[in-house]
């Protein structure tokens, strides 16, 4: 009977190896699983947040691009604007400059 009750408890730890095997082996599974899900939960946000990102730099950088225009535009006004001016009087004021520089005229500083 001893043999017999020795037998039928080595059974049931044989048993409950077994038993601990594949709970352990559906753990690393599921472990694995939820990993992977994770995994994938992670690159989806992060296409997600890059699109918006995307959208956003498009959307922000149309709008500095027509500034640049505007700007670009109002520069070359103002550029054609001292050019002509330049062209008009550019000849009397190097004339004053060198009249000035070739026949120098001294005044004395006043206290005041």
């Amino acid at each position: 009977m001893a043999a017999q009750n020795s037998a039928g408890i080595q059974t049931l730890l044989d048993a409950e190896r077994d038993a601990q095997k594949i709970v352990q082996k559906d753990r690393t599974k599921r472990v694995k699983d939820a990993r992977s899900e994770a995994q994938k939960e992670i690159e989806d946000y992060r296409k997600q947040k890059d699109d918006e990102f995307k959208s956003f730099e498009n959307e922000h950088t149309s709008g500095n691009k027509k500034a640049e225009e505007d700007a670009d535009k109002e520069t070359e006004g103002k550029l054609k604007e001292i050019k002509e001016i330049g062209s008009k009087s550019g000849q009397k004021v190097v004339d004053d400059l060198l009249n000035a520089v070739v026949n120098p005229k001294p005044v004395p500083p006043t206290n005041g």
